[in-house]
């Protein structure tokens, strides 16, 4: 039997195993899946919803969500201060989500009670049948948390593919979907590392839809996959999301929420800020500010409760950056933060850092970076940033930071992305929807919009009278 072995970015010391699907087990997992959802479907909402709303208050019951949050430190690193709070924040976004289920997948009717000129018209919101959701291991409760909780709440069997880094989040939601009494085969779990068994997995035709969060290159080989069938495939990519600074915005506090924006979870995200501009009037001044606030960061073991910093997700990740720091430096760019302000172990800890004064065409800022880096660029106008912004192939997020709210809306009405804050960032909203533009996605979830993605809808037309 093959086994996943996921290796600790804190120690580098393989701490879990877990078995791996052979693809006889994959095709009798889809089999049940869908056997399953054929009862399923007819359940009503209301005990969906009660099944949905059990298995969360289950994740997030004492003492054992802070026995989950310490596993998820341990997969993938993030400070243990820190992984809590994002299972108590799935939990109240998977309540969010329910709340609005009713209204999204209530039917559509034409005309009182539904008659017109003697016709009974409806629309309904079907279930597509099985979807595959395959997540990532940097946010893995949230992420699966989009997916999950409207493809459920809609009748769907779900299969869920862990990364192989944090299969433990996998097997706590299979156990906690246990403890709230759904249906078996209805929430399954397939933990592979094998690209051509999952390939294999979306071309199954008992596959009906894919909801996949990851990188631009996962999201290619997934959709190159599905290419052969017309399933809904929803992608939630990479980014390479930006931060305008207007020269009227409070320095100190702005710097703050900068600096959290780009280097928290280690930079580690989808929608975190990975290229500020900052307008030339107090480019100098905010520099100064940003060198302060990260200085004083404590980077260390993340097990630690005092740690804001832990490791990057692995070696390889590590090198990664400090690749597109090498690259910032031959391309006229400055670090500001000296070696040795941050004493990091050996293995995935990377020391976060500043970039300046390097052109326009370094990595840090044209492609995703996934570490803790805060690069700079001066611009000399609103219309300069707006149009660097917009210089991108990718379009999640991007934010304007003033205290003019008519100009910072109508700067993020010129913005290219799914989502455009206002003295905001990195923080997805379930009452909007999260979207991503041009390379950075396709599909929608969260918000009410959320649920037609994992819905087909079906129209009545029905005579009254003969």
């Amino acid at each position: 039997m093959s086994v996943l072995t996921t290796v600790s970015p804190i120690d580098a010391v393989a701490n879990f195993t877990t078995p791996e699907a052979t693809r006889e087990q994959a095709n009798a997992t889809i089999e049940k899946a869908n056997k399953a959802q054929k009862t399923w479907k007819q359940t009503s909402l209301e005990d969906r919803i009660k099944i949905v709303t059990k298995a969360y208050e289950h994740l997030t019951s004492e003492p054992g969500v802070d026995t989950l949050a310490k596993e998820l430190t341990e997969q993938m690193g993030r400070p243990i201060a820190y992984t809590k709070g994002e299972i108590t924040t799935a939990a109240a976004r998977a309540k969010f989500l329910i709340s609005v289920a009713p209204e999204a997948l209530a039917p559509s009717r034409e005309g009182a009670d539904g008659l017109v000129d003697g016709f009974k018209k409806y629309i309904t919101h079907e279930p597509l049948g099985t979807i595959l959701i395959i997540f990532p291991w940097n946010y893995p409760y949230l992420c699966l948390t989009n997916a999950l909780v409207p493809s459920l709440l809609a009748g769907n069997a779900v299969i869920i593919k862990p990364s192989p880094q944090t299969p433990k989040v996998a097997d706590a939601f299979y156990k906690a979907f246990q403890e709230a009494d759904l249906p078996e085969g209805i929430l399954q779990v397939l933990h592979s590392g094998d690209n051509d068994l999952i390939s294999d997995v979306i071309a199954n035709p008992g596959i009906h839809s894919v909801s996949f969060t990851g990188s631009v290159a996962g999201g290619l080989a997934v959709q190159k996959a599905a290419a052969g069938r017309t399933i809904p495939v929803a992608l939630e990519l990479g980014g390479n999301d930006a931060a305008y600074v207007r020269p009227d915005v409070d320095v100190d506090a702005v710097a703050e929420d900068i600096v959290d924006g780009c280097v928290f979870n280690s930079g580690q995200s989808c929608c975190s800020i990975e290229r500020v501009y900052v307008h030339a009037d107090i480019y100098d001044q905010f520099e100064k500010a940003v060198v302060k606030v990260l200085s004083g960061y404590k980077v260390g073991d993340p097990l630690d409760k005092s740690t804001q910093l832990g490791p990057v997700v692995s070696i390889k990740s590590k090198e990664n950056v400090e690749a597109q720091i090498k690259d910032a430096l031959t391309k006229g760019g400055k670090a500001l933060i000296p070696e040795g302000t941050f004493v990091t172990e050996d293995k995935a800890f990377v020391a976060p850092q500043i970039l300046v004064g390097m052109s326009h065409d370094a990595e840090v800022l044209v492609e995703e970076t996934f570490g803790p880096l805060v690069p700079l660029y001066k611009v000399q106008s609103d219309q300069e940033a707006i149009d660097l912004i917009n210089d991108s192939k990718y379009g999640l997020t991007s934010s304007v930071w003033t205290k003019d709210l008519v100009v910072g809306e109508a700067l993020g009405n010129e913005i290219e992305a799914g989502t455009v804050f206002v003295n905001r960032a990195d923080y997805p909203d379930p009452t909007l929807a999260w979207t991503g533009w041009k390379n950075s996605g396709r599909g929608v979830s969260l918000s009410r919009f959320g649920f037609a993605g994992f819905t087909k809808l079906k129209s009545h037309h029905i005579k009254a009278t003969n």
